[in-house]
């Protein structure tokens, strides 16, 4: 974290103390606020912005706060259908023919400066989302939208390129609305250095009010806001990169609230002792697993000399125990996914149950491609060259420290040599985007829709960084995608054949634990973007002191 100021200083002590309800002497009432800690700081929350280094958790949270989509998730999470999703700026939309949705927008939406919220502004977003010279990922995940076209002025048309079950989801999930009276003139390459980009002007429950870099940034309640006021005035999200530094800040009282608990499990136990704290269990977006390279490491022109051989990766599933390694770092707060599915995921229900621990089965399938202990040494042989494998992790997360030593020795156990390596962030992700690595240890957050499968385990996703590729799982991925009835089969069938084919060894699906000070109401954590209930919350007023009575 930066170094404090003297006039940073002052800055957060006053918003701290309006957070605490600790207020100068002689003011009347102050207006109620939230302090969160957060590991990531939010430095360009604009829609069709945040890209690249910029697609962070931090800056997606504190976007849903300034600008609302068309649509939110339901409570189920379900992405296909036209079903499950809750109005925001559309107060309703209807189905003309099974390319097209008519969305008509709620009259009462303003933008922060008053200006109404128009068609204008939802074809200014999607022109820019669509442009891959401006948002590649936007792009990619806006293919199959063919048009957005304008009825006057407060009815959107979104005709698709093709029939499929997540059109509604594609046209309201991934673009909110821009001001285009605001910057329509601007260069669309300029937006990001804009003033704007300093003062975003959204339309959502929280304004912009300022922001100190490295430190913190603070919100204000939308007095306007036409879904109705926010019960929390002030929002004041302050980040800091170190886990116990955020611990420290919450149980010291200089925080409200903090996106996941960190390990060890002792930590919880911290929390639950503090009377004024409450833990509320989130399932995650989270999926924690080891991927086999299936290229030689540092050398994508051969295949690996061990763990192209799909036998060998589906001994390394058999040879570990997944659920000693998740109750002992995560406690009962994760399960053993099956497949890449998150608790995020709606098709994770009903999936088989993960492949337990077969330690003999493991030789097995390595003793039938000649892998043995022919020197007597522990470790499993082949050719004179020991059944050796680097496994790259980074140091900034604590569990996966953790479990890397204890994958360490299960894997020595079953006759499989692992050295650690443990990297510096930005190191760790340059090896893992070159393929520098046999076995890289990786936390994923996932899309709500299970078509973002394809970024990682498809043979040309942009995430991809193992070259996995079965077209077998490609074409399932397409046909469940390109499906308008009911999905969840389609989707199982996709899972198994990842199983089977064991391009990783899928570790755990955690559910975070937050913590919330009790006096905050109404609280309710989305797992898809933490806080974007939080102008729903409302704060428990202090009650009066009752006079001594002499």
């Amino acid at each position: 974290m930066s170094p404090w100021t003297p006039r940073t200083l002052c800055l957060v002590a006053s918003a701290l103390a309006l957070a605490t309800g600790r207020s100068p002497a002689g003011a009347q009432e102050q207006p109620s606020s939230i302090v969160i800690v957060t590991g990531g700081e939010p430095s360009l929350p604009i829609p069709t912005l945040m890209e690249g280094p910029q697609s962070n958790q931090a800056n997606i949270e504190v976007a849903d706060h300034l600008f609302l989509r068309l649509a939110n998730l339901g409570p189920g999470l379900v992405t296909a259908g036209d079903r499950g999703f809750e109005p925001m700026l559309a107060r309703s939309w209807s189905r003309r023919d099974s390319v097209t949705l008519v969305f008509d927008l709620d009259p009462r939406a303003r933008w922060h400066d008053g200006v109404p919220v128009t068609a204008r502004d939802v074809l200014f977003a999607f022109q820019r989302a669509r442009d891959p010279a401006i948002a590649p990922k936007l792009a990619t995940l806006t293919r199959h939208i063919a048009s957005t076209e304008a009825e006057g002025e407060r009815r959107v048309v979104i005709r698709f390129t093709h029939p499929y079950a997540e059109q509604l989801y594609d046209a309201t999930w991934h673009v909110a609305p821009l001001p285009a009276h605001l910057l329509v003139g601007l260069p669309p390459d300029q937006l990001s250095s804009s003033p704007f980009a300093e003062h975003p002007v959204g339309d959502g429950p929280y304004r912009w009010f300022r922001r100190v870099p490295g430190e913190y940034l603070e919100l204000a309640a939308n007095p306007d806001f036409f879904l109705g006021r926010p019960g929390i005035e002030r929002v004041i999200i302050r980040s800091a990169v170190d886990p116990d530094a955020r611990l420290n800040l919450l149980l010291s009282g200089e925080a409200d609230a903090m996106d996941n608990v960190p390990p060890p499990l002792s930590n919880l136990d911290r929390v639950a002792a503090d009377r004024s704290l409450r833990l509320v269990p989130v399932p995650s977006s989270t999926i924690g697993y080891l991927l086999f390279n299936q290229r030689a490491r540092g050398d994508r022109s051969r295949p690996h000399p061990i763990l192209a051989d799909p036998g060998v990766r589906r001994a390394l599933v058999l040879a570990l125990d997944r659920q000693v390694l998740v109750r002992a770092v995560l406690g009962r707060y994760a399960d053993v996914p099956f497949g890449p599915a998150s608790p995020l995921l709606w098709i994770r229900h009903g999936a088989p149950a993960a492949l337990k621990q077969d330690r003999a089965a493991a030789r097995r399938e390595l003793g039938l491609r000649g892998w043995a202990d022919h020197d007597g040494d522990g470790i499993l042989d082949r050719q004179g060259v020991p059944l050796s494998l680097r496994l790259n992790y980074p140091s900034s997360s604590a569990i996966r420290h953790t479990m890397a030593l204890q994958i360490q020795e299960q894997y020595r156990q079953a006759g499989i040599r692992v050295e650690l390596v443990q990297l510096e962030f930005p190191v760790y992700l340059e090896r893992r985007n070159a393929g520098d690595f046999d076995l890289d240890f990786a936390s994923q957050m996932q899309d709500p829709s299970p078509s973002g499968l394809t970024q990682s385990w498809t043979c040309t996703g942009g995430s991809n960084v193992a070259r996995y590729c079965d077209p077998t799982v490609d074409s399932l991925i397409q046909e469940a995608i390109g499906s308008r009835g009911e999905t969840r089969m389609l989707w199982h069938s996709v899972l198994r054949r990842i199983e089977e084919d064991a391009p990783a060894v899928f570790l755990y699906a955690p559910t975070y634990v937050y913590a919330v000070r009790r006096r905050y109401r109404d609280v309710t954590i989305r797992p898809e973007s933490s806080w974007i209930s939080l102008w729903r919350w409302s704060v428990a007023r202090p009650t009066p002191a009752r006079e001594a009575g002499y």
